[in-house]
């Protein structure tokens, strides 16, 4: 990618030449990662003047954060839906369904038990079982981002990821505290 043509405009998924959808080819952006940095690296314009040195560190620094975003599911629907013009209200909105809400406070129960009794084994059972669940909550609102353009139910679904997500950092934590 010659520099006169390096768009800081462009979205993450044209700077990465890709489509546009949840469902995304980790091989290809990893490939396409490497070749960016490649030509983008600041090291690589070190001995070109200053402002050419800032320019070079402006599209490294692009890169690496289209890269992190679109490498993760949570973030890159989150993009998604910000290219579509939806705020997922994730500050905001904190309205769940009544089960899903219950369903959280017996994660959490389960969490703190596990931890109390330093029981590495359910806290493993209990990250297999969150990976299994933000799997097909992943899927489901890839459904509906890509197939069905539904991006009020998308944005009900990152809400949902995002307690998902809060309760994988839980479980870390707890592992933390046992291995302590």
């Amino acid at each position: 990618m010659p520099f006169t043509s390096f768009d800081f405009q462009a979205n993450y998924f044209q700077l990465f030449g890709l489509t546009p959808s949840c469902q995304l080819d980790s091989t290809q952006l990893e490939r396409q990662y490497r070749e960016l940095q490649a030509l983008v690296h600041p090291d690589k314009h070190a001995h070109q003047p200053d402002v050419e040195q800032r320019v070079a560190m402006q599209r490294a620094t692009l890169v690496n954060e289209a890269y992190q975003t679109l490498r993760n599911p949570l973030r890159r629907a989150r993009y998604l839906l910000s290219l579509h013009g939806v705020d997922t209200q994730e500050e905001t909105n904190t309205a769940m369904p009544l089960e899903f809400l219950m369903a959280q406070m017996e994660w959490r129960e389960s969490i703190v038990e596990a931890q109390q009794a330093r029981d590495a084994d359910a806290l493993s059972a209990l990250e297999m079982r969150l990976r299994r669940e933000t799997g097909e909550l992943e899927a489901l609102l890839a459904v509906k981002i890509d197939t069905e353009q539904d991006y009020p139910a998308a944005a009900g679904l990152v809400r949902k990821l995002r307690f998902m997500e809060k309760l994988a950092e839980e479980i870390h934590a707890a592992y933390d505290a046992i291995d302590n």
